[in-house]
């Protein structure tokens, strides 16, 4: 298939990717710890459809329009025991379906088939707040508040053990680094389908917004490698860098280290690089920190040989467009504003999108300091949850009584001609 027809069929994808998701946004009754509940409507975004937006065929604008369209108040929905038990035995059931969408389209999945874990099969977290809301993982009734000091909690006799800034467990952060370690162990390790896949796992979040040669650049990147760089193990698509220029770097890719705080958006490896992860569960699972990059970026400096490298785009083919979040809160949480922006940048470099060569740039190297850990991670439970992921991902295996998030393999299985890549120092 010529370009063109690929990145109309990456577009057509993508709308069926937002859709699915604004659909199951709506579908399903806000949950006991859904942040949207939360928040409280102040907070929640208002998608409205920008008129700027005028490229009316986009995903962009689509997405904004459906979801103004059947935009809804934020609606507090407590639930009961059974219909939690409920959600619980839907969660085992279609996790263990393993069913592909599209498949019919696409055909079944290769050895070098690109997984993208996002929120077209599903699988489902099944240790999530939501299914736990009086229970380990969630919060359960004898834990010891946050900020609780030691005496106190021998006096209180409450369950916990505190981190390295003296504070207790809090259940919506520990889920972060929780659902990341066991949607990783899941993809590689635990998923029937994708037992002989030996390609890459590109990892996306849901306000992640892609070009429409994000995977074009995928095998153009991993084709340079083995000249490139030799010693990167990691695929970088997003950066954070306020501004850039796809006129002068729509073609340029940056060597090197992994940096949690830069590189942790659209990034992909492969599964010999997750083993050498995977063998360093124990850093992973114990390290102090609440946050799963941090902790990767831990893995890399205290036991990995060789310390994670990467590939970075310098004009990026991902984009965050996500307003508010775990670390972030603001009166208005809409997207429009950065979408605009991404949108019109796209527009603007539409001649540098799908390059047949890349220039590779060899900066040098800054050094990067050991990290001591954000806290957030000192309760023995969740070191003995994550470790657990590591010998299954079943909620039947786990130490606890298990739930939900998301994740969408995209199939493509496009040929590809391969590249020629020019290096410069």
């Amino acid at each position: 298939m010529r370009v063109g027809g690929w990145g109309r069929a990456v577009r057509v994808l993508g709308v069926v990717v937002l859709l699915s998701v604004a659909w199951l946004q709506l579908a399903l009754p806000p949950l006991p710890h859904d942040p949207h509940s939360a928040l409280g409507g102040g907070a929640r975004e208002t998608p409205e459809f920008d008129p700027s937006l005028s490229y009316h065929r986009s995903p962009a604008s689509k997405f904004l329009q459906t979801k103004a369209q059947h935009q809804t108040s934020p609606v507090k929905t407590i639930l009961s025991q059974e219909q939690i038990l409920e959600i619980r035995e839907q969660i085992q059931l279609r996790s263990g379906n393993e069913t592909v969408l599209n498949e019919e389209l696409y055909g079944p999945i290769q050895a070098d088939t690109i997984v993208i874990a996002v929120q077209v099969m599903q699988i489902f977290y099944p240790h999530s707040l939501q299914t736990h809301p009086h229970s380990f993982p969630g919060e359960s009734q004898g834990d010891c508040p946050r900020d609780t000091k030691p005496e106190e909690a021998a006096k209180l006799k409450c369950v916990g053990t505190p981190d390295l800034y003296k504070h207790y467990r809090e259940a919506r952060f520990t889920q972060t680094k929780h659902h990341w370690w066991w949607k990783a162990n899941k993809i590689f390790d635990d998923i029937w389908i994708l037992r002989n896949h030996t390609g890459l796992v590109l990892f996306l979040e849901e306000d992640h917004y892609v070009a429409e040669d994000f995977l074009h650049m995928l095998r153009l990147l991993t084709a340079a490698i083995p000249r490139a760089c030799p010693k990167c193990s990691l695929i970088t698509l997003g950066n954070y860098l306020k501004n850039y220029n796809f006129q002068t770097d729509g073609r340029k890719v940056e060597v090197t280290q992994w940096v949690s705080s830069k590189h942790n958006m659209g990034f992909a490896f492969n599964h010999s690089v997750w083993l050498q992860i995977k063998a360093c569960s124990a850093e992973f699972c114990n390290h102090d920190d609440y946050n799963w990059d941090w902790s990767l970026q831990h893995v890399s400096f205290s036991c990995l040989e060789q310390k994670l490298h990467t590939l970075v785009l310098r004009a990026p083919r991902v984009f965050h467009i996500g307003e508010c979040g775990v670390h972030h809160k603001k009166k208005d949480c809409s997207s429009r504003t950065v979408l605009n922006k991404v949108h019109r940048a796209l527009q603007n470099g539409q001649r540098t999108l799908f390059p047949r060569q890349l220039i590779v740039v060899h900066t040098p190297p800054k050094k990067v300091k050991k990290h001591k850990g954000n806290g957030g991670w000192g309760d023995k439970r969740d070191h003995a949850l994550c470790h657990s992921f590591s010998v299954s991902t079943s909620p039947e295996h786990s130490m606890v009584n298990n739930s939900f998030i998301s994740f969408i393999p995209i199939i493509n299985n496009s040929s590809f001609n391969g590249s020629v890549v020019r290096s410069v120092s």
